[in-house]
């Protein structure tokens, strides 16, 4: 089978989980799949990256679209108009778009990804004119489309209560933690101890709250806070928090951290508090805990999914509550804490990368047959 697959919404470093979803399965496929021919089409943006990933594996071929991803609104146009033409050009059986959005027309069968529906339920993390164009968008793909991939049961079941969407085309597939390498030298968040987050600062991340919870707990505990993650639309609330506090430079900003210096910080933290509103599922939950790191999160979205057992729960409504679960998970004897860990990376060792390109590569594959039928 020859895949197609629409890379023109990854920007490099930009685009969080769904850069790691995207790469990992193509690993998985590289690695599982030799005979399985695969193109990427790529952006301006992406190109380079992309080539010096997989060029090395005789099954990839590249073909560069002339987008500029980072524009949304020329990215959107290219993709309806000079990518069919290229799927077209290329003899691919099917295409696959892990980016929400398709192809209105396709010369071949379609596959798209839909992460979540957070749009939907968090609509002040867009702008007006992104939030209708991304539901316009999704709708199509979701009609268009002979698969749709997810990542979570809880989408699954937002993607079916927000679009036209037929249960049996929804196929989820987990995500999964990697193997970690922590980088040699020293800590990017320094000697002192710490609680570290890792997220952008979007509003339904939450972040303001665990800089509240830190507040309460600054004279309590010698630790630093080191989030890390881009700046987006709430960063102002997390700034005001952060200036809440008698020192604010006990909370450590970190970004475009390389993947071995983020292993490094997952390990090395006393604990890591993920106090999301909404995930489609919640990747760090499982990398912390693959670290051996205690984890704390919400039961918000598909966050009950991606920590199972294993994570320590508070309620979002109750930052004193939050305070308090720190408090003792910083406390915890050692034989406890041992124990935590040998949990959490048992619970995080049950999700397999190898197994989600499996499943990906059997969606396809049932599209380009359904079709062909």
């Amino acid at each position: 089978m020859h895949i197609g697959v629409n890379t023109l919404f990854l920007i490099p470093g930009e685009v969080g989980g769904s850069e790691t979803y995207l790469c990992r399965i193509l690993d998985g496929i590289a690695a599982g799949y030799p005979s399985e021919r695969i193109t990427l089409f790529t952006s301006n943006e992406n190109d380079a990256c992309l080539k010096g990933r997989y060029q090395m594996f005789s099954q990839f071929a590249f073909k560069r679209i002339p987008c500029t991803a980072s524009r949304r609104s020329e990215r959107i146009l290219k993709e309806q108009i000079l990518l069919p033409r290229a799927v077209n050009i290329s003899g691919a059986d099917v295409l696959w778009s892990p980016g929400y959005t398709a192809c209105l027309f396709s010369p071949v069968p379609q596959v798209v990804t839909i992460y979540d529906m957070q749009y939907k339920t968090f609509p002040e993390d867009l702008t007006l004119p992104a939030r209708i164009a991304t539901d316009v968008l999704v709708r199509l793909a979701v009609r268009r489309c002979e698969g749709i991939l997810t990542i979570s049961n809880f989408s699954k079941q937002e993607i079916l209560k927000y679009t036209a969407a037929r249960p049996e085309r929804i196929i989820v597939t987990h995500l999964a933690s990697h193997p970690h390498h922590p980088a040699d030298g020293p800590n990017p968040a320094g000697d002192k101890p710490y609680i570290l987050s890792v997220a952008n600062s979007y509003p339904h991340k939450n972040l303001h709250q665990l800089v509240d919870a830190f507040v309460m707990l600054e004279d309590r505990i010698p630790h630093n806070l080191v989030i890390v993650g881009r700046a987006r639309l709430g960063e102002e609330r997390l700034r005001q928090a952060i200036n809440r506090l008698k020192n604010p430079g006990r909370v450590l900003r970190l970004s475009g951290v390389s993947s071995d210096a983020l292993d490094s910080l997952y390990a090395a933290a006393e604990v890591f508090v993920f106090p999301s509103l909404y995930e489609g599922f919640g990747l760090p939950v499982l990398e912390a805990m693959s670290a051996g790191t205690p984890v704390i999160t919400t039961r918000k979205g598909s966050l009950p999914e991606a920590g199972g057992q294993a994570a320590m729960y508070y309620d979002p409504a109750d930052t004193s509550e939050l305070a308090k679960v720190i408090l003792n998970a910083l406390n915890q004897p050692h034989a406890e804490r041992e124990d935590v860990a040998r949990r959490g990376r048992a619970h995080a060792g049950s999700f397999s990368w190898q197994a989600t390109s499996d499943k990906t590569l059997a969606a396809l594959r049932r599209a380009a047959e359904t079709h062909a039928v």
